[in-house]
C-alpha cells in the first residue's frame, strides 16, 4: 500500500487530523505544541483504495533543540518515504514563516502535496483557505478535524493522487508468503536455507534486514513467494527513521501477503509481543504458520511437549494454527514450511454452499441454548450464507444482532471449525437483522 505522511508546524492539529482519518483517537491530541515527536501510523480505507497514514511531529526548521534536531530527520524521512504528504495548515492563524519554511522543504521532496486547511469549524471560516495558495501548491482542502468536516473530500483527493499499485495479473497461481516476527529470531536464515543461497543478509545483530527481500521458488506443481521481512519491534524500542519504515513495510508485506510465518526464537517463544504481532496478522484475515526457530539450541528431557504446551497456554485464539520446530542452522523441519503453507492457502479459500451450511447450521443448533435478553426474547437464526472466502467469511441472519453475546459467537466460531479443517485460517462471523417491512 502507499504511504501518506501528515507533515506542519506544530499545534496545527496533525494528530486531531490523524486520529479522525484513521478512525480511532490513537495519537495524543494536545495543545501543548510538540506533543507528538514519535511517528504513528494507521491504516485507512476509502472504497476500493487504501494507505497508510503517518503521523509526524511539529516540523520547525529554525529551531536548534536537540530534540528538535532529531524530529527534523525523521520529519524528513518521512517525506522522502512517502508517495504524498498532507501540509497541514492552522486557518484561523493564517499562513505564518513557519508555514513558509515548511512549503520551501516540501516543494523539494515532494511533488504529491495536498494542502489541508485545518479548523474551519463551520462555514464562515471557509474563505480563509484562500490564503494558504500563497504556499505554491495546487491542491488545498479545507477541513475541521475536530467536526469531521471536508475529510471525504480529503480522502477522496488523496486516493486520486496516489499512484496505482496493484499488482498485474499473475500469469499462475502464486502463494505469496511473509517471514514475519521480531528481530534476530532467525527470519533471513531461514529464506537462504529455503532458497539454498545467501538472499537476505544474516547478522548476530538484530535489525539486520531492513527491506522486505523475496524469493521465487516451485515445489510440488505449487509456486511460492517468499518475502523476508524486517524485524518488528515495540515502537517503544524503534531506534532511528530507517527502523520505523521498515516496519511499515513490514506491514505492507503482511498485507499484501496470503500466508504469514510467523517465526520465534525457541529459548524466548510466544512473548507477549509475539501474542500482539499473531493476533494482529489474523485481525488482518491471513493465513497463518507458528515456527519456533533455533531448535537445535534447545536441551532437556520433553522439550517438544514442553513447547506445544506453552503455544497453547499463549496462542488460544491461534490454537488451530499449524506448528513447526525448526533450525535454520541444520534445516531441520524446514522441509515441510511450504506444503504446512499450501494448506493454509487452500482452506483459506474454502466455500461452502449455502443449502449445505444452513443444513448443518439446523442441525448443530436444534440441541443447543440460543441467548436472550434475560426477558424471555431469545436469539433466532434465519439463515447462514458465507458471503466470500479469502478469508472464510459468514453472514447470519438473526431476528436481532443485539442477543448475540461474544461467548455465543466464540461458541459458532468452534462450530463451523469442526464442519470443515480450517487450521491456520481466521474465519470472520458477521450478524445481520432482517429489514423490517414498511407499512401498507
Amino acid at each position: 500500500m502507499a504511504i501518506v505522511s501528515i507533515v506542519g508546524r506544530p499545534n496545527v492539529g496533525k494528530s486531531s487530523l490523524f486520529n479522525r482519518l484513521v478512525g480511532s483517537r490513537r495519537a495524543i491530541v494536545d495543545d501543548q505544541p510538540g506533543v507528538t515527536r514519535d511517528r504513528l501510523f494507521g491504516r485507512v480505507e476509502w472504497g476500493d483504495r487504501s494507505f497508510y497514514l503517518v503521523d509526524t511531529g511539529g516540523l520547525l526548521l529554525r529551531d536548534d533543540d536537540p530534540i528538535m534536531r532529531s524530529m527534523r530527520g525523521q520529519i524528513q524521512q518521512a517525506i522522502e518515504e512517502s508517495d504524498a504528504v498532507l501540509f497541514v495548515v492552522d486557518g484561523p492563524s493564517g499562513v505564518t514563516w513557519m508555514d513558509q519554511d515548511v512549503a520551501d522543504v516540501l516543494r523539494k521532496a515532494s511533488s504529491r502535496v495536498i494542502v489541508v486547511i485545518n479548523k474551519l469549524d463551520d462555514w464562515k471560516h471557509d474563505d480563509l483557505a484562500m490564503e494558504a495558495y500563497s504556499l505554491g501548491f495546487d491542491k488545498v482542502i479545507g477541513v475541521s478535524a475536530l467536526h469531521d468536516r471536508g475529510i471525504d473530500e480529503l480522502k477522496e483527493a488523496v486516493c486520486a493522487v496516489l499512484p496505482d499499485r496493484q499488482l498485474p495479473p499473475e500469469a499462475e497461481e502464486v502463494i505469496k508468503i511473509a517471514l514475519v516476527g521480531r528481530p534476530n529470531c532467525g527470519k533471513s536464515s531461514i529464506l537462504n536455507r529455503l532458497a539454498g543461497e545467501d538472499r537476505s543478509l544474516v547478522s548476530d545483530v538484530a535489525g539486520t534486514t531492513r527491506d522486505a527481500i523475496d524469493w521465487e521458488t516451485a515445489q510440488n506443481s505449487r509456486t511460492f513467494r517468499i518475502v523476508d521481512t524486517a524485524g518488528l519491534r515495540r515502537k517503544s524500542r524503534q531506534k532511528g527513521n530507517v527502523e520505523f519504515y521498515s516496519s511499515v513495510r513490514t506491514m505492507q508485506a503482511v498485507d499484501e501477503c496470503d500466508v504469514a510465518v510467523f517465526i520465534m526464537d525457541a529459548s524466548e517463544p510466544a512473548t507477549e509481543q509475539d501474542q500482539r504481532l499473531v493476533a494482529e496478522i489474523l485481525d488482518r484475515g491471513k493465513g497463518l504458520v507458528l515456527v519456533v526457530n533455533k531448535w537445535d539450541l534447545i536441551t532437556g528431557e520433553r522439550p517438544g511437549d514442553e513447547m506445544t504446551k506453552k503455544l497453547d497456554e499463549e496462542f488460544r485464539f491461534a490454537a488451530d494454527a499449524p506448528r513447526l520446530f525448526t533450525s535454520a542452522l541444520s534445516g531441520r523441519g524446514l522441509h515441510k514450511l511450504l506444503d504446512l503453507a499450501a494448506g493454509v492457502y487452500d482452506r483459506r479459500r474454502a466455500r461452502f454452499s449455502s443449502a449445505l451450511l444452513n443444513r448443518i447450521v439446523r442441525d448443530m443448533l436444534a440441541f443447543e441454548r440460543l441467548p436472550s435478553d434475560g426477558k424471555g426474547r431469545l436469539l433466532r437464526i434465519f439463515y447462514c450464507t458465507q458471503s466470500s472466502d479469502v478469508p472464510p467469511t459468514f453472514v447470519f441472519f438473526v431476528n436481532d444482532p443485539k442477543l448475540v453475546t461474544q461467548a455465543f459467537e466464540n461458541h459458532m466460531r468452534k462450530k463451523i471449525r469442526e464442519l470443515e479443517d480450517f487450521s491456520g485460517v481466521p474465519l470472520r462471523l458477521f450478524w445481520r437483522g432482517r429489514k423490517k417491512e414498511n407499512p401498507a
